[in-house]
């Protein structure tokens, strides 16, 4: 298969994350995660719009709230915002808090996040100043509309990549420090995640060699995707049989998520990040078409 990767003009975040595909408004949402910042990618016009969060230095998710058009929920350090944007203004408010989680733990922050295909906000945290490998202080949340807020999972290294299938009733999970990808069983209509099994593992014999498995997106046919971060690579694979169908390959070596989108949403979209001096083109987002598959776009918070 032949596949072709081309970089977003002004795409550039120094740890991007989060891409989020909005099918109303044919546009791609991520974050500059350290830098506070949200981009929107508006494909009819080829070109990247950037605010910064006045006030904030964090933002680890942005998803819109469905029925308005200028809020977006984001994760700031421990707290879920809700931010007024009108996806071009360079400056965007905090309008009210949602939720905090961890206020008693400053070393943490929430990391990755989407929304179920009801609208429901799955957010997890991690530790982000020590070894989040030695301390495993992270949490994964769900919060749904009315207010109330749940732990799903506790005992989580690095809370990433996050995925649905409603024909297979599973939910798709990624904790980073696991080296690895679970599958549980989904009750889509209460939103309860059971019976986790790991159906992708990427340790390595030498822990040098660990590839660490970071965002994660679904395609209509079944298949995850698996960015990693360090390995370069996307790997496409059969939750079922662990198998995997394709590597996609990417110029620079810190992938940090997926997404589908495009008009057709056959465009794979890539978010990228620039850590510890990694050299240009690092923390460029990519478009990859020419993978004969298609995804979901992404859902609004109810």
């Amino acid at each position: 298969m032949s596949y072709k990767v081309e970089p977003l003009p002004d795409s550039y975040a120094g740890l991007g994350e989060g891409p989020h595909w909005d099918e109303a408004r044919q546009s791609l949402y991520f974050v500059d995660l350290e830098a506070g910042s949200l981009l929107r990618y508006d494909y009819k016009q080829n070109k990247t719009y950037r605010t910064q969060i006045e006030g904030e230095t964090l933002a680890g998710f942005v998803l819109p709230v469905e029925g308005n058009a200028q809020e977006f929920a984001v994760g700031c350090g421990r707290r879920v915002v809700i931010v007024n944007w009108d996806g071009v203004s360079p400056s965007a408010k905090v309008v009210r808090t949602l939720f905090e989680v961890q206020s008693e733990l400053k070393a943490n922050r929430l990391n990755d996040a989407k929304t179920d295909p009801r609208g429901r906000l799955f957010a997890g945290t991690m530790r982000y100043i020590g070894d989040e490998f030695e301390h495993r202080h992270g949490e994964l949340y769900k919060w749904e509309a009315g207010g109330s807020v749940s732990v799903v999972k506790s005992d989580v290294g690095i809370s990433n990549g996050l995925a649905w299938d409603e024909k297979a009733k599973k939910f798709y999970y990624v904790d980073t420090t696991d080296y690895e990808v679970k599958s549980y069983d989904y009750n889509f209509d209460t939103g309860v995640a059971s019976n986790p099994k790991v159906i992708y593992n990427l340790r390595k014999t030498s822990p040098k060699d660990h590839i660490l498995p970071d965002g994660m997106t679904i395609d209509t046919e079944g298949n995850i995707y698996v960015a990693t971060f360090n390995g370069a690579t996307i790997y496409k694979v059969n939750p079922s049989t662990g198998k995997v169908l394709l590597e996609i390959k990417l110029p620079t070596k810190q992938i940090t998520s997926v997404a589908f989108g495009g008009p057709n949403l056959d465009i794979l979209y890539v978010t990228t990040a620039a850590k510890f001096n990694q050299p240009a083109p690092a923390g460029t987002t990519y478009k990859v078409t020419g993978l004969n598959a298609k995804g979901y776009p992404g859902v609004s918070l109810k």
